[in-house]
């Protein structure tokens, strides 16, 4: 069982609300759009340039950009070096890329007091395996069980340095879905920033905005209501910042819903201490890694984040209201 990406956040150009592809086939005139899929996740750009051939060069750069790191950090592609991390429990002279996502990921780990934890693979496994068996109990798998599965998490046993990754326990799995998407976003807005674009949208999985709407200042991202799927519940506007939504509705284990993707590293149960969390940051990888994060964590605990990181982090309660944390 492989985890799905679903789609949190609708994007719109704020001038006159024209919604971007997949969405829609529509375009300011400077505007380049494509759409299409990366590192598991419907993904579009959309950038703004005076050269419109310039513009697809870039376009075509990004793509082979994001080509190359998911042949590093691709948690589905065999021949990855994350695959090879996981495989082995070693990778020799890593990629730069992924030395790089999983020192922030130990750095984001230490934030939140070990709620963000890319080692969590092994109760994503645990819970894809309980389901799949014919007659599995609905109450999840056992205490044994999940014991011996957080025995074999904790990012305090992942060392990382330029010359060598390591995994320093036996059967541990590494995960970049709480952090990768992001990453990958803010490497195509690097690159499309070092070629002179001033005004871009990017989603590799999670959105970034390189400056703001050319028509209007900022782009309109409309979070989606968790109890209904595919209806925008609230609308946010972004310029040269980052948004990422987190929600354990977008992937269950099981029929009835009671268990999701997101897990509690010291317990190892699946959380719905929150419908969802959306956090607004300077980077995609951390409004990414955040997000997940704060989707286990109390409110008292995010609030110090946000304050000391300068974020905005919208919260959806169980029964569906909503409120904000800011800076």
């Amino acid at each position: 069982m492989q985890p799905t990406r679903r789609r949190f956040i609708a994007i719109t150009a704020a001038a006159g609300g024209l919604p971007l592809l997949p969405f829609a086939a529509r375009a300011t005139p400077l505007a380049r759009v494509w759409s299409g899929a990366a590192m598991g996740a419907d993904a579009t750009m959309t950038l703004h340039h005076p050269d419109p051939a310039k513009a697809d060069r870039l376009i075509a750069a990004s793509l082979a950009e994001v080509e190359r790191l998911e042949k590093a950090l691709s948690l589905y592609r065999p021949e990855s070096a994350l695959s090879a991390l996981n495989r082995d429990g070693f990778v020799e002279s890593p990629p730069f890329d992924l030395v790089q996502v999983l020192a922030e990921s130990r750095r984001f780990g230490a934030m939140t007091g070990g709620a963000f934890d890319v080692t969590v693979q092994p109760l994503w496994d645990l819970y894809a395996t309980h389901f799949s068996k014919p007659g599995a109990s609905p109450e999840g798998p056992g205490a044994e069980a999940r014991a011996a599965a957080v025995a074999r998490v904790g990012q305090d046993a992942l060392e990382v340095d330029a010359s060598r990754i390591g995994l320093t326990r036996p059967a541990m799995g590494v995960t970049l879905n709480g952090i990768g998407q992001g990453y990958v976003t803010d490497r195509v807005v690097e690159l499309l920033r070092a070629g002179g674009v001033e005004h871009a949208l990017v989603d590799m999985g999670e959105t970034r905005a390189l400056g703001g709407h050319p028509a209007a200042g900022s782009w309109s991202v409309g979070l989606e209501d968790p109890r209904a799927p595919g209806k925008i519940d609230e609308r946010i506007s972004i310029a040269d910042r980052a948004v990422a939504t987190s929600g354990g509705y977008g992937t269950l284990f099981d029929a009835a819903g009671r268990f999701n993707h997101l897990f509690e590293p010291q317990s190892g149960l699946t959380s719905w201490r929150w419908l969802s969390v959306s956090v607004e940051a300077e980077t995609a990888a951390e409004a990414d890694a955040l997000s997940t994060a704060f989707t286990v964590m109390p409110e008292e605990a995010t609030a110090t984040i946000v304050r000391e990181r300068g974020l905005v982090a919208h919260f959806v309660r169980p029964d569906g209201s909503r409120f904000v944390q800011r800076a």
